[in-house]
């Protein structure tokens, strides 16, 4: 196994919910910035071990790829098997971290990050956000209310709103 797919968050509590947005938001820096994307990043914890399984960012693998789905490709090459089966590797209980709401759907044509987290099923207990997507794509959102009503928690991290919609935005003209 790489480092690209084990890193570890050195130092983070488990629990402190602020060090992983910060360890997503410096993962968004990463992503290059493009009038097209939020730059966002994402970490998926084991919260039985307080283990980081996989981080990702916008772009970071091929293709228009979005912060979750690097995560969840990273951990179906982990693992293994197809993405579509990662609900038989994973944990028993892992959380998402995303600086910006997982999408609820996709302009390009790919699965919309909210399906990929719920076809994982129950492995996945919460998701925390650092903020809601803004309308600019894609209005009205309902990623929050289809993880809820899956039963996935969905939880805002607050106290870094301004500096993930400045990553979030870099490359855009109209700046939220």
């Amino acid at each position: 196994m790489t480092e690209r797919h084990s890193p570890q968050a050195q130092g983070v509590e488990a629990g402190d919910h602020q060090a992983y947005m910060k360890l997503a938001l410096s993962l968004a820096t990463k992503s290059p910035p493009k009038p097209t994307n939020y730059r966002v990043g994402a970490v998926v914890v084991d919260t039985a071990t307080n283990t980081v399984l996989a981080t990702g960012y916008t772009l970071e693998l091929p293709g228009n790829t979005h912060a979750e789905q690097c995560c969840f490709e990273k951990l179906a090459e982990k693992y293994g098997v197809a993405a579509s089966h990662l609900s038989e590797a994973l944990p028993g209980e892992v959380i998402l971290y995303t600086t910006v709401e997982p999408c609820s759907q996709r302009l390009s044509g790919n699965q919309p990050c909210v399906d990929r987290i719920l076809a994982i099923g129950n492995r996945i207990k919460a998701v925390y956000v650092g903020v809601q997507e803004p309308d600019k794509f894609v209005s009205d959102n309902s990623s929050k209310r289809k993880l809820e009503g899956a039963g996935i928690q969905v939880v805002h991290v607050g106290g870094l709103e301004k500096e993930i919609l400045q990553v979030a935005t870099a490359g855009h003209s109209n700046v939220i």
